[in-house]
Protein backbone atom coordinates (compact mmCIF):
# COMPACT_ATOMS: atom_id res chain seq x y z
CA UNK A 1 0.00 0.00 0.00
CA UNK A 2 2.71 2.73 0.98
CA UNK A 3 4.92 1.76 -2.23
CA UNK A 4 1.54 2.62 -4.20
CA UNK A 5 1.06 5.69 -2.58
CA UNK A 6 4.52 6.95 -3.36
CA UNK A 7 4.65 5.73 -6.65
CA UNK A 8 1.27 7.86 -7.38
CA UNK A 9 2.29 10.56 -5.51
CA UNK A 10 4.91 11.32 -8.75
CA UNK A 11 1.92 11.97 -11.00
CA UNK A 12 0.28 14.45 -8.93
CA UNK A 13 2.82 17.47 -10.39
CA UNK A 14 1.70 16.65 -14.08
CA UNK A 15 -1.87 16.40 -13.10
CA UNK A 16 -2.15 19.32 -11.44
CA UNK A 17 0.20 21.25 -14.79
CA UNK A 18 -2.25 19.38 -17.45
CA UNK A 19 -5.21 20.90 -14.88
CA UNK A 20 -3.89 23.79 -15.33
CA UNK A 21 -3.20 24.07 -18.98
CA UNK A 22 -7.01 22.91 -18.88
CA UNK A 23 -8.47 25.70 -17.57
CA UNK A 24 -6.51 27.94 -19.64
CA UNK A 25 -8.64 26.49 -22.56
CA UNK A 26 -11.85 26.63 -20.91
CA UNK A 27 -10.85 30.87 -20.32
CA UNK A 28 -9.30 31.04 -23.95
CA UNK A 29 -12.74 29.00 -25.47
CA UNK A 30 -14.73 31.48 -23.69
CA UNK A 31 -12.67 34.93 -24.56
CA UNK A 32 -12.45 33.19 -27.89
CA UNK A 33 -16.42 32.68 -28.15
CA UNK A 34 -17.16 36.87 -26.82
CA UNK A 35 -14.39 38.10 -29.38
CA UNK A 36 -16.38 36.55 -32.23
CA UNK A 37 -13.57 34.04 -33.10
CA UNK A 38 -13.56 31.21 -36.41
CA UNK A 39 -15.49 28.54 -35.39
CA UNK A 40 -12.23 26.12 -36.28
CA UNK A 41 -10.23 27.31 -33.82
CA UNK A 42 -12.92 27.36 -31.44
CA UNK A 43 -13.64 23.73 -32.03
CA UNK A 44 -9.56 23.04 -31.84
CA UNK A 45 -9.40 24.49 -28.22
CA UNK A 46 -12.50 22.55 -26.75
CA UNK A 47 -11.18 19.18 -28.27
CA UNK A 48 -7.84 20.41 -26.81
CA UNK A 49 -9.72 20.72 -23.72
CA UNK A 50 -11.12 17.44 -24.05
CA UNK A 51 -7.86 15.74 -24.33
CA UNK A 52 -6.61 17.29 -21.44
CA UNK A 53 -9.26 16.26 -19.12
CA UNK A 54 -9.48 12.32 -20.78
CA UNK A 55 -5.43 12.48 -19.61
CA UNK A 56 -5.87 13.92 -15.77
CA UNK A 57 -8.41 11.04 -15.74
CA UNK A 58 -5.73 8.78 -16.67
CA UNK A 59 -3.74 10.01 -14.28
CA UNK A 60 -6.41 9.97 -11.50
CA UNK A 61 -6.63 6.42 -11.42
CA UNK A 62 -5.96 4.86 -8.34
CA UNK A 63 -6.01 7.73 -6.34
CA UNK A 64 -8.92 6.30 -3.93
CA UNK A 65 -6.29 4.06 -2.73
CA UNK A 66 -4.55 7.34 -1.57
CA UNK A 67 -7.42 8.70 -0.30
CA UNK A 68 -8.42 5.98 1.95
CA UNK A 69 -5.26 6.02 3.38
CA UNK A 70 -5.37 9.79 4.14
CA UNK A 71 -8.69 8.86 5.73
CA UNK A 72 -6.90 6.20 7.68
CA UNK A 73 -4.89 8.60 8.87
CA UNK A 74 -6.78 11.84 9.34
CA UNK A 75 -9.36 9.32 11.63
CA UNK A 76 -6.46 9.40 14.20
CA UNK A 77 -5.91 13.14 14.75
CA UNK A 78 -6.52 14.20 18.15
CA UNK A 79 -9.03 17.70 17.12
CA UNK A 80 -12.70 16.13 16.78
CA UNK A 81 -13.30 18.84 14.44
CA UNK A 82 -10.01 18.53 12.22
CA UNK A 83 -10.48 14.43 12.34
CA UNK A 84 -13.89 14.39 11.45
CA UNK A 85 -13.97 17.11 8.60
CA UNK A 86 -10.61 15.49 7.01
CA UNK A 87 -11.92 11.86 7.65
CA UNK A 88 -15.54 12.67 5.40
CA UNK A 89 -13.52 14.51 3.31
CA UNK A 90 -10.99 11.95 2.13
CA UNK A 91 -13.64 9.23 1.88
CA UNK A 92 -15.95 11.68 -0.52
CA UNK A 93 -12.66 12.17 -2.56
CA UNK A 94 -12.34 8.43 -2.76
CA UNK A 95 -15.76 7.96 -4.07
CA UNK A 96 -15.19 10.73 -6.53
CA UNK A 97 -12.00 9.46 -7.83
CA UNK A 98 -14.31 6.48 -8.41
CA UNK A 99 -16.43 7.81 -10.12
CA UNK A 100 -13.79 9.64 -12.04
CA UNK A 101 -12.24 6.06 -13.03
CA UNK A 102 -15.42 4.67 -14.02
CA UNK A 103 -15.99 7.72 -16.44
CA UNK A 104 -12.34 7.17 -18.03
CA UNK A 105 -13.70 3.61 -18.30
CA UNK A 106 -16.79 5.10 -20.14
CA UNK A 107 -15.33 7.67 -22.11
CA UNK A 108 -12.31 5.40 -23.40
CA UNK A 109 -14.80 2.96 -24.94
CA UNK A 110 -13.88 0.00 -21.99
CA UNK A 111 -17.44 0.41 -20.77
CA UNK A 112 -20.34 0.49 -23.11
CA UNK A 113 -23.89 2.12 -22.81
CA UNK A 114 -22.13 4.03 -20.01
CA UNK A 115 -24.74 6.88 -18.14
CA UNK A 116 -21.79 9.39 -18.08
CA UNK A 117 -23.86 12.47 -17.47
CA UNK A 118 -25.39 10.47 -14.49
CA UNK A 119 -22.13 9.58 -13.30
CA UNK A 120 -20.21 12.95 -14.11
CA UNK A 121 -22.82 14.69 -11.58
CA UNK A 122 -22.15 11.55 -9.27
CA UNK A 123 -18.23 12.81 -9.52
CA UNK A 124 -19.23 16.45 -8.84
CA UNK A 125 -21.52 15.65 -5.70
CA UNK A 126 -18.99 14.09 -3.89
CA UNK A 127 -16.64 16.36 -5.25
CA UNK A 128 -18.64 19.64 -3.82
CA UNK A 129 -19.22 17.67 -0.42
CA UNK A 130 -15.23 17.21 0.09
CA UNK A 131 -14.36 21.05 -1.33
CA UNK A 132 -17.40 22.13 2.05
CA UNK A 133 -16.03 19.87 4.25
CA UNK A 134 -12.38 21.61 3.38
CA UNK A 135 -13.43 24.69 3.67
CA UNK A 136 -15.27 24.14 6.98
CA UNK A 137 -11.86 22.66 7.95
CA UNK A 138 -9.76 26.04 7.18
CA UNK A 139 -12.66 28.00 8.79
CA UNK A 140 -11.80 26.42 11.96
CA UNK A 141 -8.39 26.76 11.74
CA UNK A 142 -8.32 30.31 11.03
CA UNK A 143 -11.04 30.44 13.79
CA UNK A 144 -8.62 28.73 16.40
CA UNK A 145 -5.53 30.78 14.85
CA UNK A 146 -7.15 34.08 15.49
CA UNK A 147 -8.50 33.36 19.28
CA UNK A 148 -5.27 32.37 19.83
CA UNK A 149 -3.71 36.02 18.70
CA UNK A 150 -6.48 37.46 20.52
CA UNK A 151 -5.37 36.12 23.64
CA UNK A 152 -2.06 36.95 22.78
CA UNK A 153 -2.62 40.27 22.43
CA UNK A 154 -4.58 40.77 25.22
CA UNK A 155 -1.81 38.99 27.38
CA UNK A 156 0.63 41.36 25.74
CA UNK A 157 -1.21 44.81 26.56
CA UNK A 158 -1.51 46.40 30.39
CA UNK A 159 -4.81 45.95 31.85
CA UNK A 160 -6.35 49.20 31.29
CA UNK A 161 -9.34 50.32 33.80
CA UNK A 162 -12.47 50.98 33.68
CA UNK A 163 -13.59 54.55 33.07
CA UNK A 164 -17.04 54.22 33.44
CA UNK A 165 -20.03 53.88 31.36
CA UNK A 166 -19.61 57.66 29.66
CA UNK A 167 -16.70 56.67 28.14
CA UNK A 168 -17.04 53.17 27.62
CA UNK A 169 -20.20 53.87 25.18
CA UNK A 170 -23.53 55.68 25.09
CA UNK A 171 -25.51 55.77 28.15
CA UNK A 172 -28.55 53.33 27.46
CA UNK A 173 -30.45 55.01 30.57
CA UNK A 174 -30.87 57.92 29.55
CA UNK A 175 -34.11 58.43 27.21
CA UNK A 176 -33.87 58.10 23.74
CA UNK A 177 -34.99 56.86 20.29
CA UNK A 178 -33.87 53.63 19.10
CA UNK A 179 -32.46 55.56 16.27
CA UNK A 180 -30.36 57.74 17.87
CA UNK A 181 -29.16 54.79 20.10
CA UNK A 182 -28.61 52.80 17.06
CA UNK A 183 -26.45 55.63 15.63
CA UNK A 184 -24.29 56.00 18.62
CA UNK A 185 -23.36 52.19 18.68
CA UNK A 186 -22.33 52.80 15.04
CA UNK A 187 -18.77 53.38 15.84
CA UNK A 188 -18.15 51.03 18.39
CA UNK A 189 -19.34 48.30 15.85
CA UNK A 190 -17.34 49.87 13.08
CA UNK A 191 -13.82 49.92 15.62
CA UNK A 192 -15.14 46.23 16.42
CA UNK A 193 -15.36 45.16 13.21
CA UNK A 194 -12.10 47.26 12.43
CA UNK A 195 -10.10 45.19 14.90
CA UNK A 196 -11.27 41.65 13.73
CA UNK A 197 -10.25 42.37 9.85
CA UNK A 198 -6.95 43.68 10.81
CA UNK A 199 -6.61 40.17 13.08
CA UNK A 200 -7.80 38.47 10.16
CA UNK A 201 -5.39 39.75 7.90
CA UNK A 202 -2.67 39.35 10.32
CA UNK A 203 -3.55 35.47 10.70
CA UNK A 204 -3.44 34.85 6.78
CA UNK A 205 -0.44 37.13 6.60
CA UNK A 206 1.54 34.76 9.11
CA UNK A 207 0.10 32.04 7.70
CA UNK A 208 0.56 31.30 4.18
CA UNK A 209 -0.30 27.40 3.72
CA UNK A 210 -3.49 28.05 5.55
CA UNK A 211 -4.24 31.00 3.24
CA UNK A 212 -3.21 29.43 0.19
CA UNK A 213 -5.63 26.73 1.03
CA UNK A 214 -8.54 28.93 1.67
CA UNK A 215 -8.04 30.59 -1.94
CA UNK A 216 -7.51 27.33 -3.48
CA UNK A 217 -10.96 25.43 -2.21
CA UNK A 218 -12.54 29.04 -2.50
CA UNK A 219 -12.06 28.93 -6.22
CA UNK A 220 -12.42 25.34 -6.66
CA UNK A 221 -15.93 25.19 -4.92
CA UNK A 222 -17.16 27.49 -7.72
CA UNK A 223 -16.62 24.78 -10.40
CA UNK A 224 -19.04 22.06 -8.92
CA UNK A 225 -21.39 24.58 -8.10
CA UNK A 226 -21.49 25.55 -11.89
CA UNK A 227 -21.22 21.73 -13.55
CA UNK A 228 -24.21 20.52 -11.14
CA UNK A 229 -26.16 24.05 -11.99
CA UNK A 230 -26.56 25.13 -8.43
CA UNK A 231 -25.29 28.07 -8.41
CA UNK A 232 -24.32 28.88 -12.62
CA UNK A 233 -21.64 31.10 -13.15
CA UNK A 234 -20.26 30.71 -16.78
CA UNK A 235 -17.57 28.95 -18.46
CA UNK A 236 -14.99 32.15 -18.31
CA UNK A 237 -15.77 32.68 -14.80
CA UNK A 238 -15.18 28.77 -13.67
CA UNK A 239 -12.07 28.77 -16.41
CA UNK A 240 -10.38 31.47 -14.25
CA UNK A 241 -11.27 29.61 -10.96
CA UNK A 242 -9.84 26.34 -11.97
CA UNK A 243 -6.83 27.84 -13.78
CA UNK A 244 -5.86 29.80 -10.57
CA UNK A 245 -6.52 26.66 -8.08
CA UNK A 246 -4.24 24.87 -10.24
CA UNK A 247 -1.46 27.09 -10.46
CA UNK A 248 -2.21 27.81 -6.29
CA UNK A 249 -1.66 23.75 -6.28
CA UNK A 250 1.37 23.87 -7.90
CA UNK A 251 2.85 26.20 -5.93
CA UNK A 252 2.46 23.98 -2.70
CA UNK A 253 4.11 21.35 -4.98
CA UNK A 254 6.91 23.28 -5.78
CA UNK A 255 7.09 24.48 -1.87
CA UNK A 256 5.95 21.33 0.21
CA UNK A 257 5.90 24.02 3.12
CA UNK A 258 3.22 25.99 1.79
CA UNK A 259 1.00 22.61 1.90
CA UNK A 260 -1.61 22.84 4.75
CA UNK A 261 -1.06 20.23 7.46
CA UNK A 262 -2.31 17.76 8.80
Amino acid sequence: MDSWVRFNSHSQAKERIIRAAQYACTLLGYALHKGGAGTQLRTTVSQLEAHMSLTRKLLRLGNSVEAIEAAKRAIHLSDSILRLCLTISHLNKAMYFACDNVLWAGKTGLVSKLDQRKWSQRSFKYYLFALILNLTRDVYELHLLMEREARHRAAKSPPSRDPGPTATGPDMSSPSSPASAALAVLPYLSAWLHGRLYLLATVLQSNPPLLLDLLKNACDIFIPLDRLAIYPTGTGFVGACGLASSLLAVLTIVHPWLKLKP
